[in-house]
């Protein structure tokens, strides 16, 4: 099989769109206090998640130790973060 090189049209790239700001994640660590229906009834109320998005992060939560569970704009995440932390879940802004 032969490697081609890929083809670029210099007018495609002034049509590149690049992010403005950088992308900030909310980390969701696992502990032993919370139970799985207190974090999910978080996810849905604080970040906006749907029941089952909010049920597999919490899984992967569990399973893993954290879980991305909210990406955006730093002045977005902050105060989502910080409701979070309020409803005793350990969380932070990366």
């Amino acid at each position: 099989m032969s490697k081609k090189n890929p083809k670029i049209h210099p007018q495609e790239i002034g049509n590149v769109d690049t992010l403005e700001e950088k992308e900030h994640e909310i980390i969701l660590y696992n502990d032993d206090i919370n139970t799985f229906d207190h974090v999910i009834e978080c996810l849905v109320k604080i970040c906006n998640h749907s029941y089952i998005q909010a049920e597999q992060c919490a899984y992967i939560v569990h399973y893993k130790g954290k879980c991305t569970v909210k990406t955006g704009a730093l002045d977005e995440l902050i105060p989502k973060c910080n409701a979070l932390l309020e409803e005793g879940l350990s969380a932070e802004v990366v």
